[in-house]
């Protein structure tokens, strides 16, 4: 099953290191860094499993919740998280979900089978308190996530949707924004009344 953006996030039940989740009734109203790791007691997983952690209030103040999955089981998983503990030196929190016969896995593609074929590559989806997936990435198993884009993606996407704007490349929180195209000009100005930067009528920024 190949998802896209824009489309509703798979739902699922798990027993996890938290306890037993429903996803979508766990998200509730918030956001969702879902994220998979090949497997328990491995050297980058556990690096990224600790920096999740370490950003657990990062995560918090934008309403995002994150969750993981490893193709071991909770068993394995709680023993693993001791060891992410002791030598990330952090508290990890967040559930990881168990998926030791793949059927989550294989239900958001996370089996690649030029990796492994009982492995999950390092799958990233963002997900919306509407349950829409809003951005997907995928990183090869050798190569651990890049959590600063993590959260800039976050504060991207929850940014456009608060004030109806695209982010130029490489923006943070602060930078100017783009208006689309998509709004006139008569719109841009009731927007946007502290006035905006045209450097083409397609091409025009604004700092919110």
């Amino acid at each position: 099953m190949s998802l896209r953006i824009g489309d509703t996030a798979p739902d699922f039940s798990a027993d996890t290191t938290t306890g037993p989740i429903r996803f979508h009734d766990w998200i509730g109203d918030d956001w969702a860094f879902f994220f998979s790791h090949p497997a328990d007691f491995t050297p980058v997983c556990t690096t990224e499993m600790g920096r999740t952690a370490q950003l657990a209030e990062q995560f918090a103040a934008r309403g995002v919740k994150p969750i993981g999955l490893s193709t071991d089981t909770v068993g394995e998983h709680m023993k693993w998280i001791e060891d992410v503990n002791d030598t990330q030196h952090t508290t990890l929190l967040f559930p990881i979900v168990p998926d030791a016969d793949l059927k989550i896995a294989k239900l958001y593609d996370m089996i690649h089978p030029n990796e492994s074929e009982t492995a999950a590559v390092r799958s990233v989806f963002i997900i919306d308190p509407d349950k829409k997936i809003r951005l997907t990435m995928t990183y090869p198993m050798n190569v651990g996530r890049n959590f600063d884009e993590i959260l800039r993606v976050c504060d991207a996407l929850q940014t456009a949707d608060t004030h109806k704007i695209a982010t130029p490349a490489d923006w943070i929180p602060g930078q100017p924004v783009i208006i689309p195209p998509s709004v006139s000009e008569d719109e841009a100005k009731a927007a946007f009344p502290q006035g905006y930067e045209t450097l083409r009528p397609y091409l025009r920024k604004v700092t919110l």
